[in-house]
């Protein structure tokens, strides 16, 4: 009988099942490993009460652990609920999964393929355990989300305004309609925004986070409910550097042997919406901030485009934001960068 050890939180857990869960919006496919056995993929539908019967099934098992990619909003729910019944759960980057399947030569990609790759990283990888976020930050997540969704949208009914007022043959109705749409848009955006603020303001630590990033110029309240709803459902452990990482804006270099050499660039393995978070307030910061448009100018003065320039201050965002929230200071703009005598 194999039985694996694994180590999470400094505790010791023997694990004897493994299983591995392929999330899709409407299907969890469930693949069991015990003692390098396989068994026949099981099959639910992602909703709440076949959620609630998958747990069940799982915590009857002595020694199981799940793992599941992280797979946008649809593994959330199964996520938490797995971690309230008390059974032991690591969420991976679906890239790790994929090279994963790479290095065990699997040809074949259907869910159930997945579920039995899942499993079997499971039980060869370090367990890494998932951590759960706090209700509240959750919320904060969802009003973060949803007032990014809206905001899309409105710039979208902005440029279609701006294409019907270019010609003279639009009918005013259809004008009036158009202008309507952005009203109502921002409308539901302020009233999202006001709810998020009523939401942060009965819990202090979030409301302290909250008067944090508002520190830095370039960060209104907006742009700091969309950071808070991404960055502070990141396990609390995580390093200035993890937090790079995890938002993609960690250099991927790209050279072999004498003749590949290609430029460095942003990985963009993590989330994307905390790089979307990052990207407004580092260009109104570069705007606002003395010390901030320094460092902009510096890198573009040493050759660096101006995108690269833009990416590498929401890099050093980041590790500026990490270091407020874990030290509880506000923005110290001189930190980011000195600005040389010569050009003050």
């Amino acid at each position: 009988m194999m039985n694996i050890q694994l180590k999470t939180n400094d505790v010791q857990v023997n694990s004897i099942h493994q299983a591995g869960i392929d999330v899709s919006a409407e299907e969890l496919v469930m693949v069991i490993r015990k003692n390098g056995k396989l068994f026949n993929p099981q099959t639910f539908t992602n909703t709440r009460a076949d959620r609630a019967r998958l747990v069940m099934k799982l915590v009857k098992l002595p020694g199981v652990i799940v793992c599941m990619e992280a797979t946008g909003v649809y593994h959330f729910d199964l996520a938490v609920a797995l971690h309230d019944a008390g059974v032991l759960v690591m969420v991976i980057n679906p890239k790790s999964s994929h090279n994963f399947a790479k290095v065990l030569m699997k040809n074949s990609k259907t869910d159930a393929v997945d579920a039995n790759t899942l499993a079997e990283y499971a039980a060869r990888m370090d367990f890494v355990a998932w951590t759960r976020p706090s209700d509240e930050t959750i919320a904060v997540r969802c009003f973060s989300r949803r007032i990014t969704a809206l905001t899309t949208q409105k710039a979208a009914a902005k440029n279609h305004l701006h294409a019907l007022t270019a010609t003279q043959e639009t009918p005013k109705a259809v004008l009036r309609d158009a202008k309507l749409a952005i009203t109502q848009l921002q409308k539901r955006i302020d009233r999202l925004t006001t709810e998020a603020l009523l939401l942060i303001g009965k819990h202090p630590k979030l409301e302290r986070s909250l008067t944090l990033l508002i520190s830095i110029k370039g960060i209104a309240e907006t742009s700091a409910i969309s950071l808070m709803g991404e960055l502070l459902l990141l396990p609390p452990d995580l390093t200035h550097r993890e937090w790079v990482k995890f938002a993609g804006l960690d250099p991927k270099a790209f050279d072999s042997g004498k003749s590949v050499h290609k430029k460095s660039r942003i990985s963009k393995a993590g989330n994307r919406n905390i790089r979307a978070a990052l990207y407004m307030p580092a260009l109104s910061a570069k705007q606002h901030d003395p010390h901030v448009r320094a460092y902009f100018q510096h890198l573009v003065a040493n050759g660096k485009k101006p995108l690269q320039a833009v990416c590498a201050i929401m890099r050093k965002l980041i590790h500026a934001i990490h270091g407020m929230l874990k030290n509880d200071e506000p923005f110290d703009n001189t930190r980011f960068y000195k600005i040389p005598v010569s050009a003050v």
